[in-house]
């Protein structure tokens, strides 16, 4: 009888760096009431956003994501010959063939990368990260460009007040690597299929969301998955520095952070509130959140990070990550 022989990588990986990209066009909410019955005060009472960012007709997904890689691959010091996987988690790519991925790695210089797309909506990142760290531990990869890129105005009705007030347009990356000190978490995560209808794709053109059902499902579900996270990682709410949840909703953002904290998390919490000038930009949200906020000096490294994600699916995925 054969026996196959299996690789076996180090016990433990971490992020190295992290990067982003937003196009150029800022979109506030008064221009976004000139062409919709909404105003500025409307949309930051309910979704706490000011203002967001629009890719313009000709820039695509892709070409965001290669700003982004770019940059996280600038910050980790990873030069591309020692990345040999490519993970883009998106669900905005106009057509399904050929995958984001591969022509990221390609105009990145990542030479016969393996690469694929990933498609958990607002989850998306959290899942990636998690699939790049076990790919590592497991021998099968070496160091993994993960890149969580949208394009969402090209499947947002422009007049559809619910939802073109929210989403936009950007990508965040992270470069993943092995450590001798374990700096990335288990992965909690899982799925509400039976929620499925509460987003889809309205006449397979169109990003539709029932909004207060994702509301309630969120508020009420995303903090025990968090508290899932910090279990699996053996550590305590307490030591959580930062929260940086998918940045979907501002409300939904700080009743997590409340419940988190009725469970023991300090008050001097940071909570990434990325959306108020981003929008939610699902895939992408949270590394976007990380690195800007990294810029900010409101995280630094060694922080201990507390990342959850949420979506379409429905979808959700959390970790511990000490930051880089």
């Amino acid at each position: 009888m054969t026996t196959l022989r299996l690789t076996q990588g180090p016990t433990a990986t971490r992020v190295l760096g992290v990067g982003s990209y937003q196009p150029e066009r800022i979109v506030t909410n008064d221009d976004l009431s000139q062409t919709m019955e909404t105003t500025d005060q409307w949309i930051r009472d309910r979704v706490g956003i000011i203002e967001r960012r629009f890719a313009e007709k000709d820039e695509l997904l892709v070409d965001m994501a290669v700003a982004a890689g770019r940059n996280a691959l600038a910050d980790a010091g990873v030069d591309v010959s020692e990345v040999d996987t490519v993970i883009v988690p998106n669900c905005t790519m106009p057509s399904p063939i050929p995958n984001a991925a591969a022509q990221v790695a390609d105009r990145i210089g990542i030479t016969a990368a393996g690469a694929f797309d990933l498609n958990a909506a607002c989850a998306g990142f959290c899942y990636g990260l998690g699939v790049a760290s076990d790919l590592i531990r497991a021998g099968s990869a070496g160091k993994v460009l993960v890149i969580g890129a949208e394009k969402l105005t090209d499947v947002v009705d422009p007049v559809d007040r619910s939802n073109a007030i929210i989403f936009a347009d950007g990508a965040g990356a992270a470069v993943v690597g092995p450590s001798d000190t374990p700096g990335i978490g288990p992965v909690a995560w899982g799925s509400a299929g039976d929620l499925a209808e509460t987003i889809y794709m309205r006449e397979h053109r169109y990003i539709f969301q029932e909004g207060q059902a994702v509301f309630r499902w969120a508020t009420t579900r995303i903090a025990p998955i968090a508290l899932k996270a910090l279990e699996l990682a053996g550590v305590e709410p307490s030591e959580v520095d930062v929260l940086i949840p998918h940045q979907a909703n501002l409300r939904i953002v700080e009743a997590i952070a409340k419940k988190l904290r009725v469970k023991g998390a300090r008050e001097d919490m940071v909570v990434a509130d990325d959306i108020r000038y981003s929008g939610n930009t699902s895939s992408a949200s949270i590394p976007l959140a990380l690195d800007h906020m990294r810029k900010a000096g409101t995280v630094h490294s060694g922080d201990v990070l507390l990342m959850v994600g949420f979506g379409a699916g429905l979808s959700y995925a959390g970790q511990v990550v000490i930051c880089p």
